[in-house]
């Protein structure tokens, strides 16, 4: 089907880039929350973005403006009826997604196509909240959504050709470089990724190198931009934990089960860059 308008649910970190992508790359986006004030608060992150893009050459402020004339606000899921796809990016808590989307179903128009942004949770428990398994694909994105080229484009077992195969040129469309992936817990990135990063606090645990050492290693022994801990402190401790927990539960194989110390980490509040301490300090009380 042709993709004109976009909905997105939620304006937090992954919605908020989400929305601004969709705008740029000429879709009518129109981008929902709880409350006006957070609806404000999400459409300034997306503005502030936009005037960045600008100031770095990146954008021209004809583009801007354009793009800015695109977006949309809305705190009634009713606002999203006419959209021929919606993008979920909201909290990464099951029974809110299933929550949401069942009242979505209720509310668009029929043939819209239903994508999640989730990166731990399978396509398929949040597809059957809706009468429409058929149209309802992942779209992973990564943070952060206008810099990142990749998006998993996920299939479950009851997605049909036509939905995968707009979802996939979707992802085109907007400037990103999809990927096909099955509908398993963490999708192909996470799925390795998870494990890697729990492999090195394990290193940690039974000494084998410092964390500054761990790090350098991966640096400069395989050519990885950062390091493992430097990772983990930017994606957020308690974000890994959440996941791993996650993943766990679905494979039940000790390479996805968090470590003790990650757990004590996110216990003592040691969260990474956004609680100012995690494996690194990042100058914030």
């Amino acid at each position: 089907m042709k993709i004109k308008k976009v909905g997105v649910l939620g304006c937090g970190l992954m919605g908020s880039g989400i929305a601004e992508v969709c705008a740029r790359s000429g879709y009518d986006t129109v981008v929902r929350e709880v409350s006006d004030e957070l609806v404000e608060k999400g459409l300034g992150k997306i503005r502030g973005s936009l005037d960045r893009a600008v100031e770095k050459g990146k954008l021209d402020a004809q583009a801007r403006d354009e793009a800015a004339g695109r977006l949309s606000g809305a705190v009634d899921l009713h606002d999203l009826a006419d959209c021929d796809l919606v993008v979920e990016a909201i909290i990464e808590n099951l029974d809110e997604k299933k929550k949401t989307f069942a009242v979505l179903d209720q509310v668009v128009k029929d043939g819209t196509i239903y994508a999640s942004n989730t990166s731990s949770l399978t396509i398929t428990q949040i597809a059957m909240s809706t009468k429409h398994p058929d149209r309802f694909v992942g779209l992973h994105f990564f943070n952060p959504v206008p810099v990142m080229k990749l998006v998993e484009v996920v299939r479950t077992l009851l997605t049909s050709d036509d939905t995968f195969d707009s979802a996939f040129a979707f992802a085109r469309s907007i400037g990103k470089e999809p990927i096909a992936c099955r509908d398993n817990s963490g999708f192909i990135v996470n799925r390795l990724l998870v494990p890697y990063l729990l492999d090195a606090i394990r290193a940690l645990e039974e000494g084998v190198g410092s964390v500054e050492d761990i790090d350098k290693g991966m640096q400069l022994g395989c050519g990885y931009p950062m390091g493992p801990f430097t990772l983990l402190d930017f994606v957020g401790l308690d974000t890994t934990y959440y996941i791993a927990n996650i993943m766990f539960e679905e494979y039940r194989e000790k390479r996805f089960a968090p470590p003790p110390l990650l757990k004590q980490m996110v216990l003592a509040g040691r969260l990474g860059k956004k609680s100012g301490r995690g494996f690194y300090e990042h100058g914030k009380k």
